[in-house]
């Protein structure tokens, strides 16, 4: 007899929040409240971060971006086996590259995902939001006329 999924023996579902620090861990705090009664994980560039989430499950890896190749590789090394430990039904990100990396390496174990772009995008999708836009099932801008223009959705600003 075959051994149910870990999605299967879950009483309530599992919630990897991925986001960068500053802004975007800023802007990923204020959405908390939407994951009520969920085992809640966050993943954070951030290791200051933990003092601000006393209950709260919290993973670290490496800041990078399109300009550092090098920690950009260590990035997606951690931010899998962060997914591959987690295994969560679910990813939401407020950006940048490592929330774009956790969301394209979850739908890979079928987890569903949001990225959510910075309010701080008031013309256009930032990188991590555009390559999402191929690969979340929903990509949302905090502004209505980027969301027109772009592709993604808009259902309200997190600030």
């Amino acid at each position: 007899m075959p051994h149910p999924s870990p999605s299967a023996r879950r009483t309530r579902p599992v919630v990897l929040a991925v986001s960068s620090g500053g802004g975007h861990w800023v802007q990923l705090q204020r959405l908390s409240a939407a994951f009520a009664g969920a085992e809640v994980h966050f993943a954070t560039t951030d290791p200051t971060a933990a003092p601000a989430l006393p209950d709260a499950r919290l993973h670290v890896f490496p800041d990078a971006n399109k300009d550092t190749p090098l920690r950009l590789l260590a990035c997606l090394c951690s931010i899998g086996w962060i997914v591959l430990r987690v295994r969560p039904d679910v990813v939401v990100s407020t950006g940048a590259a490592g929330g774009f990396l956790a969301i394209r390496l979850a739908r890979l174990i079928g987890a569903r995902t949001m990225f959510i772009d910075s309010i701080a995008n008031a013309r256009e999708l930032s990188i991590s939001a555009r390559l999402s836009l191929g690969v979340a099932d929903r990509v949302l801008s905090q502004w209505p006329q980027v969301a027109a223009r772009s592709g993604a959705e808009y259902r309200g600003a997190v600030l």
